[in-house]
């Protein structure tokens, strides 16, 4: 049997898989193979229970959890920093809940956390894919943007300012980092603690070799140097990525809470 292995076209992903695309893993007998879209594409599959191995948003993870349980490893956290809402010109929170916002997703965990910073699900936005929003703030053709990815150390290059930081907003709000996305195996695969082994030594083997993991990771930056891709790639591969532990438990449930799921999240 084909495992695909889903991961976001961004470098912390793409250096969390970089073992795997370059055979440095023993697969312990399973034929993976990677698969690269975009988080809200991503998210899309999960709720049909597309790939066998995934990231999807938390908060898209209650209505994933039919197909999916959840690895304790992989997943990507903020403390105290996360997706940003930036624009042209400073706006204040009460003008940002008043105009057209370009968002990466509904799906999002950014998207929930724009929702629970501002107080408000009565938002104008607009979805585009991710790499296109900083383009159409600068162009003046939406008001701000919810930038996610490395977007969010560009920003100030293209002339914006920043107006939100979400994860700076849920760790003062819940003492809690904010999981970004998750990462989740297919209920019905039956090798899945082999599976989850070979997710966890391939982060290792790709913080072992940095280098060469920097050097695939870069090349899905869209356009930032490498210095750049590095520093998005150590904010969110980090202690928690290798072992969330109860902090990032806690955080996970404290998204379900905030959401009114009732999901008890379950992890191989």
């Amino acid at each position: 049997m084909t495992v695909r292995v889903g991961f976001s076209a961004d470098p912390d992903d793409a250096f969390m898989v970089w073992a795997l695309e370059a055979g440095r893993v023993d697969t312990r007998g399973l034929e993976l193979e990677p698969v690269v879209s975009d988080i809200q594409t991503l998210n899309e599959w999960a709720l049909e229970g597309r790939l066998e191995a995934t990231p999807f948003s938390s908060a898209a993870y209650p209505l994933a959890a039919g197909h999916y349980r959840l690895l304790p490893h992989g997943a990507s956290f903020g403390e105290g920093y996360g997706p940003l809402v930036v624009a042209r010109d400073e706006l204040t929170l009460d003008e940002l809940r008043s105009v057209e916002i370009a968002i990466p997703g509904r799906l999002t965990t950014a998207f929930l956390g724009l929702r629970l910073a501002l107080g408000t699900d009565a938002l104008t936005v607009r979805e585009l894919p991710f790499d296109a929003i900083l383009d159409e703030v600068v162009s003046g053709r939406v008001a701000a943007g919810l930038i996610i990815h490395e977007g969010q150390l560009t920003y100030r290059d293209a002339g914006l300012v920043k107006l939100l930081d979400t994860g700076e907003w849920w760790q003062a709000e819940t003492g809690l980092p904010l999981p970004l996305s998750l990462i989740g195996i297919r209920r019905d695969v039956e090798r899945a603690a082999d599976l989850s082994a070979v997710l966890r030594e391939a982060i290792d083997v790709g913080l072992a070799n940095r280098e060469e993991a920097m050097a695939f990771a870069a090349g899905f930056g869209r356009g930032v140097d490498t210095e750049t891709a590095d520093e998005f790639v150590a904010m969110y591969v980090n202690d928690l990525t290798l072992d969330m532990g109860d902090r990032g438990r806690a955080g996970v449930a404290e998204v379900l809470r905030r959401v009114g799921s009732p999901v008890v999240p379950e992890y191989v």
